[in-house]
């Protein structure tokens, strides 16, 4: 026998008690209301804070049972397990049915900032999976009513223990003694089994190959804006989509993301999903092409509280901001320990917004912003053949990309044309630039286009057999090939004109790209400049960090040994610059320019 939360009665029997529990939630959610006189009203993505005179909730959701259950084999610090109504709210959506009791939603990503209360949903959900009735079963009326899952097996999986121990150290408190007799649980530091073994929770990290080829039932991906090539995070997160993806129908596996703000420019698992999700969503009846959706709705509950961009981080904002984006957290010392963080100088700003107002901002150096650049991609524009393009092509021989960039003359558009760069791991060892494909990508674009102007760089690296640089006979070939159709060229004069070769280790070359970032920076500051949203394009982007030269002011990688390429923004600023040296220049013939 137990006591209700809200009665003084005696309930007595389980079936009522979580009745109990969930008529409880219920009155929860119906006396909860957003909260008002906020400084600064966070931005709000996902159904979880979503308002319309009451909370909107799904028509129908094993979430209900989920929450009576918790309430009945979980415990907190002082008492029954209890979930704040925002994280209430998070759950009923995460369990969504539709109406043919298929899962609204086969994946979530819960993004809050830092102390939320993350790996506490991540273990309750877990315990869950492995004993409550989660899976869809039969309708009573319009009420769904589920099952348990006889062979549960939950993986809770990061790229360091640390972070698995974050949650797994959670279980003993979370499951008392009465939950253990129940269902047979044991628990050890990295695995929890119950019923005869048939039950397992277990915490994974760092191994693509212990993760291909399992049939999990619910995956829960920690801090995964942490997860990248260099740890084999991005195998990880594919073995994990593989295994969820062959789950039966009637046992389907889940994925539940829980992570803070990623770092822009990391190439994150989490930079790569949201991105995804973003390119599902606008509206597909839009009249600009622009407004539409860039690919199909996957399955995917993106859900976060991020403060807003012109939030400042201040001493006298920074509390009233952390209070707007903690939701429900109440228990975050915002004024106090977290503001000292804030203020403190060795904590960079932007790990400061990404920590404590859960946004997503670039480092102080970037050289662009997701905010600024990712608007600008119009995918919707094409270069239709025998238009006048310019091309400016960046080389490498094995450590940085190589990376081909055309911009249309008339507006300016950029569109990415090749990028070559060493496979990551066993693959790329012994790998260079293949110099035929890239020809081959320079070929095609002289056959479709009217191409007025090209620029490389070549790296002044020597090839390993003829100790000639790497890249100079390719260049003359180029120059000898389309030295007569380019209309301006990159080294100008005679007799040491080269129609193609634009070497950036001269000063001159420098100064006139500086100046070329420049103009970039403006056009992209008044957007207007467009690109073709191209993934990898973005990505070098958001790497460019700005760095002083003895040319002025130009742009660079994280540090000389970064793993993190630039090439391709360098290639976009290029072209810009080759595109408005020939605007200036407007030769009507070929040849050089002298």
């Amino acid at each position: 026998m137990a006591r209700a939360r809200s009665a003084s009665s005696l309930i007595v029997s389980r079936k009522a008690e979580h009745g109990e529990i969930v008529d409880w939630y219920r009155d929860l959610l119906d006396r909860t209301t957003p909260p008002e006189g906020l400084r600064w009203e966070p931005v709000k993505v996902g159904p979880t804070w979503q308002w319309d005179g009451g909370w909107v909730l799904p028509e129908a959701s094993l979430g209900w049972d989920f929450l009576g259950w918790s309430g009945l084999w979980l415990r907190g610090k002082r008492g029954p397990w209890t979930w704040t109504p925002e994280q209430a709210r998070f759950l009923l959506w995460f369990y969504a049915l539709d109406s043919s009791g298929v899962f609204t939603y086969h994946s979530a990503f819960l993004q809050r900032l830092k102390g939320w209360g993350k790996d506490p949903l991540a273990a309750g959900v877990s315990v869950g999976a492995c004993f409550g009735d989660v899976q869809f079963d039969h309708w009573d009326g319009d009420r769904p009513v589920g099952h348990d899952e006889p062979d549960a097996w939950v993986q809770i999986v990061a790229v360091s223990q640390d972070q698995t121990k974050n949650t797994m150290k959670l279980m003993p408190g979370l499951v008392p003694a009465e939950t253990r007799r129940r269902y047979g649980i044991q628990i050890g530091k990295t695995s929890l089994w119950g019923l005869g073994d048939t039950r397992q929770i277990e915490a994974v990290t760092s191994s693509p190959l212990a993760l291909e080829g399992g049939r999990p039932t619910l995956i829960v991906p920690n801090e995964p804006q942490n997860w990248n090539s260099g740890n084999s995070g991005h195998d990880m997160y594919g073995a994990i989509e593989g295994n969820a993806a062959k789950r039966d129908l009637d046992s389907p596996a889940r994925i539940l993301f829980i992570g803070n703000a990623y770092r822009p420019g990391e190439d994150s698992v989490a930079e790569r999903v949201r991105s995804a999700w973003e390119a599902t969503q606008g509206d597909r009846d839009a009249d600009d092409e622009a407004d539409r959706p860039k690919f199909m709705d996957f399955g995917l509950l993106m859900d976060s509280l991020e403060a807003p961009p012109e939030a400042p981080l201040s001493a006298e904002a920074a509390p009233d901001v952390v209070a707007s984006v903690a939701g429900d957290a109440t228990w975050l010392d915002a004024r106090g320990r977290i503001l000292k963080s804030i203020l403190n100088p060795a904590n960079p700003p932007s790990e400061s917004r990404r920590k404590w107002y859960n946004q997503i901002t670039a480092a102080e150096d970037a050289w662009a912003t997701p905010q600024q650049w990712d608007p600008l991609g119009r995918p919707d524009l094409v270069i239709e053949p025998g238009e006048e393009v310019v091309l400016f092509l960046d080389c490498s021989k094995s450590d940085d990309a190589t990376g081909l960039i055309g911009c249309r003359v008339t507006d300016g558009h950029v569109v990415t044309l090749g990028m070559w760069q060493r496979p990551p791991g066993r693959r790329g060892e012994g790998w260079l630039a293949p110099r035929e494909k890239v020809d081959a990508a320079v070929v095609a674009a002289f056959d479709r286009w009217k191409v007025v102007g090209f620029f490389g760089d070549p790296s002044h690296v020597l090839d390993d057999e003829s100790m000639d640089r790497y890249w100079d006979g390719m260049f003359d070939e180029w120059h000898r090939r389309y030295k007569t159709r380019l209309k301006v060229w990159a080294r100008r004069g005679q007799p040491t004109g080269h129609a193609v070769m634009f070497d950036m280790a001269l000063l001159e070359n420098q100064k006139s790209f500086v100046e070329a970032l420049g103009i970039a920076e403006a056009d992209i500051d008044a957007k207007a400049l467009t690109h073709d949203g191209d993934a990898r394009l973005r990505t070098h982007v958001l790497n460019a960090r700005r760095q002083p030269t003895r040319a002025g002011m130009s742009i660079a990688k994280e540090h000389r040994e970064s793993r993190k390429k630039i090439d391709l923004a360098v290639c976009a600023v290029g072209a810009r610059m080759v595109r408005r040296a020939y605007l200036n220049t407007r030769i009507k013939r070929g040849g050089w320019v002298g």
